[in-house]
């Protein structure tokens, strides 16, 4: 299978770029005001661990794990982060309707979202690197499911449920794609975990794609914790078509966060696989002005799913439709 992941990280007003083995990762500073959790450090060979059950796929009335530190800080340093964006008038929950985009915005928009990846895979790992990618979607209808870690309360259970279920609405309206939320049998799963649990979902992770590379099951065992949350998609071989896609959301999120990253992890994992600077108002932008889909973010969609573009197509080749398309959806004002 060929994936293709995307991910959220915390924002800044300046970025600094940080090299290593792994490639370019653009960290945020907004999130290094407060200094992020420090990795508890993996068990030397040999030793043993108990470890946290596998995510459960549907809600059970069950008393939640107690957290464990590195969860608690966790929890800790996330409300920081937000209390300072909500501060600085960011995460907004409307539309954005007062920000004027054009049809030629608009096409330049879905360009870079749409038909650039925000990863490159080299030498096995996951480097961050904007490239030009072909035009991919889902065929199949969209059967998003929830598995949650013991640590998640039946009662933040029920919120995330009618958060998932009434966005998985909202996404089929606004593509046209069948979209719905399932509670057995997904193809593309939502898992919500805290600390202690994503690092032991490896074995799970093979189990929801067959063949995942070992770079993955790291990348999302192991994500940084300046990485709120993430999805990877996948295909068939080089197909451009999607087959299955995997989502983690972190369990010590709180609420603003959390719905921002729901928001942009499942639309994201439709096919707007990058994140643009340009892009306002829309959730695919880092500043995180933004943190439900905004009209402009309907609208990419509605071009996604347009039968008119096939996966698979180039930009050259997809753009002359493209711009026809956003033209047909912001017309040009009357003389």
């Amino acid at each position: 299978m060929s994936p293709q992941p995307s991910s959220r990280s915390a924002p800044s007003r300046r970025r600094a770029s940080l090299r290593g083995a792994a490639g370019a990762l653009l960290l945020a500073a907004l999130a290094a005001c407060a200094p992020a959790p420090t990795p508890e450090p993996s068990p030397a060979p040999g030793a043993t661990r108990p470890l946290p059950s596998p995510p459960r796929p549907e809600p059970a009335e069950l008393e939640p794990a107690t957290p464990s530190p590195a969860s608690l800080n966790m929890h800790a340093y996330l409300a920081g982060v937000e209390e300072r964006l909500a501060a600085r008038g960011l995460l907004r929950a409307d539309d954005g309707r007062e920000v004027a985009v054009d049809a030629a915005g608009l096409a330049q928009i879905f360009v870079n979202v749409a038909l650039r990846d925000e990863y490159v895979r080299e030498g096995g790992r996951l480097v961050r690197r904007t490239t030009p990618a072909p035009l991919r979607r889902w065929a199949g209808p969209l059967r998003f499911q929830i598995e949650y870690g013991d640590s998640v309360t039946p009662e933040q259970r029920r919120k995330d449920r009618a958060s998932i279920a009434g966005l998985a609405a909202r996404l089929q309206s606004a593509s046209g794609h069948p979209a719905a939320l399932t509670g057995s049998g997904g193809n593309f799963t939502i898992l919500i975990l805290n600390e202690d649990e994503r690092r032991a979902i490896g074995p799970h992770l093979a189990d929801l794609v067959p063949g995942m590379p070992v770079s993955d099951t790291q990348a999302l065992t192991d994500l940084s914790p300046q990485i709120f949350c993430t999805v990877f998609t996948y295909s068939q071989g080089v197909s451009p078509v999607y087959t299955r896609a995997v989502a983690v959301i972190r369990a010590e999120l709180p609420p603003r966060l959390r719905s921002s990253c729901l928001h942009e992890e499942m639309a994201q994992g439709l096919g707007l696989a990058n994140d643009d600077p340009g892009a306002r108002p829309s959730i695919f932008n880092d500043d995180e002005e933004f943190a439900h889909l905004t009209w402009l973010d309907e609208l990419l969609l509605k071009i996604l799913y347009d039968r008119r573009l096939q996966p698979g197509m180039q930009e050259a080749e997809a753009l002359p439709l493209i711009r026809q398309i956003a033209a047909e959806l912001i017309p040009p004002p009357e003389a």
